[in-house]
């Protein structure tokens, strides 16, 4: 079993599908084992309403979500310093996330989530993709951290 870090940060590009997505299916899978929060690299994009439907669908709510950038973390008191595991789901969340821990000896993990954002002409083939995004934030989350223990 991998060592479960006590804290974790998901980031993507605008925190409103990918890094949501995953912080609640951490928290869902694993309970109360470790802190989570997700930020993005901009804040200027709300929760995306096809991840917040195709995550209900798997007990994940997150209708709740409201959007933040790594600026306005830190603003809010969260220091990066803080998190023993940060996880990008982006080639950009990536960068920033490397570029803003350089002094921090923390993990920066990648994970090469698809952004399902303008995939697909109709709502079904929409809903698809980001049934594939959150199946593999699901996939991952698995392989890393174990099978779940709340669900």
């Amino acid at each position: 079993m991998p060592e479960f870090p006590q804290s974790v940060l998901f980031c993507c590009d605008h925190n409103a599908t990918r890094s949501p997505m995953a912080e609640g299916m951490m928290k869902k899978f694993y309970g109360r084992q470790t802190y989570v929060q997700s930020v993005g690299v901009k804040n200027d994009l709300e929760i995306d309403g096809f991840a917040v439907s195709v995550c209900a669908e798997v007990g994940v709510n997150l209708e709740r979500h409201r959007s933040r950038s790594f600026t306005e973390l830190q603003e809010w008191g969260d220091d990066l310093g803080a998190f023993d595991l940060i996880i990008a789901l982006s080639p950009a969340a990536l960068r920033q996330a490397q570029e803003l821990t350089r002094f921090y000896h923390l993990e920066v993990e990648y994970w090469p989530i698809m952004d399902p954002t303008g995939l697909g002409e109709t709502r079904e083939a929409r809903l698809s993709a980001y049934r594939q995004t959150r199946d593999q934030i699901r996939d991952h989350l698995i392989k890393r951290f174990g099978p779940p223990t709340e669900e």
